[in-house]
């Protein structure tokens, strides 16, 4: 049985001598969220985390209302903390998050900021668009009509007096969109649509940041998975790297094998780097992309996985401050690991498991 709460984290605890608790719905806010309470016992690393940088992320996550709409109160008194670890001792309790079913594990992967080249003009190297939000676009909020399709959103295009579906990526270049910018190399451009931001070096030495701004409607199609589909990667091979390696040794099926994600993304330029859905700048190995119908956007949470190259744990709190379109699950989360070589090398090769705990204000228990 689902159980609904009045208060934000008014919990509803199933404790029976020598059971353990169920997972349940606890909050209204999270309507399809199941959890378990815990105590900080359970996270452990939590004693070695670096609490006054953690109160710095949450004091600026804070400027964002949807955090705020979280947090409540919380949000203002981070700025009269002397303490940070009894602070959050205090004023939130974790939840371990789990499926309807009770599993606990899930998937994490990473992703970058990318670097490219380009010009505002269109020549003969810089010949691949990226692509501005074009004007004809339009996006109908569901939930106005149909409640229960809360945060669904359909995209298209007039054509006359039907809404039609937008172009695809195979056949965008013949719409009427706008470009932001050119760039010199196909596959880099690709892959900052999967990132979602990044900066573009110009010819004049000027270097712009963009970020999304939206998409075509179209649902993301993994290349990966299609190459796996096609046995042309081994599905314990692929990463960022052996696709990027397997597309330079076959330029002619490169259309091909991109045109499979119909999706396109469109942007806009930002005024700082990475910036996810929340408006913030994100933080390098503290900010995660989450699937928001589960978690949501601004909320802090305690992670548990493993380096990529490596091997070794990682555990600790990192903020959800962007989504994605591949990030989608109760336990999902895309990594930012930054910018450069070595933060895009371990965001192509993280796949990794991931546990989850959600830190919920504990007024209402």
């Amino acid at each position: 049985m689902k159980i609904r709460s009045l208060t934000l984290v008014s919990i509803v605890l199933f404790m029976f001598a020598g059971c353990a608790p169920k997972p349940q719905i606890l909050s209204e806010k999270l309507p399809q969220t199941y959890l378990v309470p815990s105590e900080y016992t359970a996270l452990e690393s939590w004693a070695e985390e670096d609490f006054d940088t953690l109160l710095q992320i949450f004091q600026k996550s804070c400027v964002s209302g949807r955090t705020k709409q979280l947090y409540g109160t919380l949000c203002d008194e981070a700025d009269k903390v002397s303490d940070a670890r009894v602070f959050f001792e205090q004023a939130l309790r974790p939840y371990k998050i789990t499926t309807s079913e009770g599993e606990a594990s899930g998937l994490i992967t990473g992703y970058y900021e990318p670097l490219l080249f380009g010009s505002l003009q269109k020549s003969e190297r810089y010949r691949y668009p990226v692509y501005a939000v074009p004007d004809d676009l339009i996006i109908v909020k569901l939930d106005s009509i149909y409640p229960e399709l809360k945060g669904i959103r359909l995209r298209g295009r007039l054509e006359g007096n039907t809404l039609v579906p937008y172009a695809a990526r195979e056949t965008m270049a013949e719409s009427n969109v706008s470009a932001l910018c050119w760039v010199d190399d196909e596959l880099s451009l690709f892959f900052l649509e999967v990132q979602g931001s990044g900066r573009i070096q110009l010819d004049d030495e000027e270097t712009i940041f963009v970020g999304y701004a939206n998409q075509n409607g179209h649902p993301y199609r993994s290349i990966g998975k299609y190459l796996i589909d096609k046995r042309e990667i081994a599905r314990d091979k692929v990463s960022l790297q052996s696709i990027r390696a397997w597309l330079d040794a076959n330029p002619e099926r490169v259309d091909e094998v991109l045109n499979a994600n119909p999706s396109r993304v469109f942007f806009k330029e930002r005024r700082q780097s990475a910036t996810g859905s929340l408006g913030l700048e994100l933080t390098p190995e503290r900010s995660i992309a989450v699937d928001r119908r589960y978690v949501p956007l601004g909320s802090m949470l305690y992670m548990q996985t493993q380096d990529p190259i490596d091997q070794m744990p990682i555990e600790k709190i990192v903020f959800a401050q962007d989504t994605g379109g591949a990030i989608k699950g109760e336990i999902r989360a895309d990594m930012f690991w930054g910018y450069g070589l070595e933060a895009e090398h371990k965001a192509g090769k993280m796949k990794e498991p991931l546990e989850l705990w959600i830190l919920l204000p504990r007024s209402g228990e």
